[in-house]
């Protein structure tokens, strides 16, 4: 319930601190007073998009604060667990327009989005505007209106449909699959058995070019190595050296000491000597092959760099190339089999869907049933007991929200036939068959507060106090504001507010005055007979409020 509503600075409101009271609570005045600004500055607070100019001339900044009581199962408590703000039995929104035009928000002193609001007011408040049964000619929203009074959960029928969507999708995108696949299966065939015949490791084009290279030059040098070999031999230097040592060493008792040093030395250059020999040996060693080993890895090597040349990647990517070319020869070796069973998948899918959207075709018929009636009911105190509504629910394609089609038809004289609202019903009688729905879906949510925003235009004598009947009626389990120029409507009001524009000092503010039992009868005199307001004028509004 909407408790309290303070307004700073907005379009031609300086302050305004206004109590609203369980119930029906009216607001009326003359034209163009400013009743509208307080629909503006409510729904400025709950972040509903609207004007965008709204501080007062001359102030730097507008502001609106909105305190409402939740009870314990209120929805908003809801909204504002999912953002973090804890829920208390009063919620304070509170928003400011700086004169630049920078928003900024509070819930219960916690910053918020515009979008947190906006997620708030669809549980704490519902406008019905001066045009607001306008929607009641567009049949795309009379569906949602009798889902909304059949509490129906559309759900598992969307969770269906994109069960049902997901499932199409994937047999659609296997099916492309397989078809491009097959498009290019000889070609697969044959390069999968190529390189699976070649199997190239990475790393082994650079290790045989290396092996390849190092076998060409191997014959080029071996000749000078085996020379050097023959001169390091015992027929070259190592005889030579080991004949010079034998001839010194037969002397050397001889010559008292003095070839010690040298035959120490030739004796090292002996062992220096054999590891040269030993290490010649080895390279000659590794310089032997097989003519025709440098055959077979030219060959090898040559095959590699051909395959990457063909396929256009680096001799090193060809083994992942293959496994690339095996998953997609195994998109068309076990595509069959896939797509089986995904049209098993698909078929589950439609099964589901086509189930719960029947379900859901039942309760709406159903539903159907209980609002004709209902409505009835409700017509008749609207005076228009001749009126027959009727829900027709047709079959249509398949969608997010079932298979049905529903509209509102109407026949407002006896024995004429029924039709679709915006041919048959006036703007008074649409002003009653919104008026009706919403009795009829005022249970649904509970802790609402209701505004009509004119919603008696159109009508006036009898008709007029029984819409106003029905907006008493309602507010016993609702919050309801209501603007009216009605005086029938305004004197059923249990609190009544008068909205009044002043011009003092060249500035136009508007103020809202709650009413005293004589004030009311004042206001409903004037509303009742206009600037001249009679004796017999005030005594016609004593008999409204009765």
């Amino acid at each position: 319930m909407l408790r309290s509503l303070e307004i700073r600075d907005l379009l031609i409101i300086d302050r305004l601190d206004l109590n609203f009271q369980p119930g029906l609570n009216v607001l009326t005045g003359e034209t163009g007073a400013g009743k509208s600004i307080l629909l503006d500055a409510l729904g400025f607070v709950l972040g509903w998009r609207g004007r965008a100019e709204l501080v007062r001339a001359g102030a730097d900044q507008g502001e609106v604060t909105a305190v409402f009581d939740l009870s314990p199962d209120h929805a908003a408590r809801g909204v504002l667990a999912e953002a973090g703000i804890v829920a208390e039995d009063e919620l304070i929104l509170r928003r400011i327009n700086t004169a630049d035009g920078r928003k900024t928000a509070w819930i219960n002193d916690r910053r918020a989005s515009g979008e947190v609001l906006r997620a708030l007011s669809d549980t704490l408040v519902e406008l019905h505007g001066q045009h607001d049964d306008r929607g009641l000619l567009n049949p795309r929203g009379h569906r949602l209106i009798l889902d909304s009074f059949a509490s129906v959960d559309v759900g598992p029928v969307r969770s269906a449909w994109t069960a049902l969507a997901a499932a199409r999708r994937a047999k659609s995108r296997a099916e492309e699959t397989l078809a491009a696949a097959k498009v290019e299966e000889e070609f697969l065939r044959h390069a999968v058995a190529e390189l699976d015949k070649l199997s190239p490791e990475p790393g082994e084009e650079a290790t045989l070019d290396v092996r390849r290279r190092s076998m060409q030059s191997a014959e080029k040098i071996r000749s000078d190595i085996a020379r050097a070999q023959a001169a390091m031999s015992d027929q070259g230097a190592e005889g030579v050296l080991v004949d010079a040592l034998r001839w010194l060493e037969g002397v050397a008792d001889r010559a008292e000491g003095r070839l010690d040093g040298a035959l120490s030395a030739l004796g090292r250059v002996l062992v220096e000597l054999d590891e040269a020999q030993t290490g010649v040996e080895d390279c000659l060693s590794a310089l032997d092959f097989n003519p025709y080993e440098l055959e077979q890895l030219e060959e090898r090597l040559f095959a590699i760099r051909a395959l990457a040349r063909k396929h256009n990647v680096l001799a090193d990517d060809l083994g992942d190339f293959a496994e690339g070319l095996r998953k997609r020869l195994a998109v068309i070796d076990g595509g069959e089999g896939n797509l089986a069973a995904l049209d098993l998948a698909l078929a589950e899918a439609e099964t589901t869907y086509r189930r719960r959207a029947a379900r859901l075709t039942e309760v709406r018929r159903s539903s159907a049933k209980r609002l004709d009636k209902a409505m009835a009911a409700e017509l008749a105190p609207l005076k228009m007991e001749r009126a027959v509504f009727a829900t027709a629910i047709t079959q249509v394609e398949a969608g997010p929200d079932g298979m049905d089609e529903v509209a509102f038809t109407v026949a407002t004289n006896p024995g004429a036939p029924a039709g679709p609202l915006n041919k048959i019903a006036s703007g008074g009688e649409l002003s009653r068959f919104l008026l009706a729905l919403k009795v009829c879906l005022a249970g649904n949510t509970p802790g609402l507060t209701m505004i009509f925003d004119e919603i008696d235009r159109g009508v006036g004598g009898a008709t007029a106090d029984a819409v106003g009947r029905r907006l008493a009626a309602l507010s016993t389990t609702a919050q309801l504001l209501v603007v009216t120029h009605s005086p029938q409507v305004a004197a059923l009001g249990a609190h009544h507010w008068r909205v009044e524009k002043n011009v003092s000092k060249g500035m136009t503010t508007s103020t809202v005055t709650p009413l005293s039992p004589d004030q009311r009868i004042e206001e409903i005199a004037r509303m009742l007979a206009g600037d001249t307001i009679t004796a017999a004028a005030r005594e016609a509004a004593r008999a409204l409020l009765g």
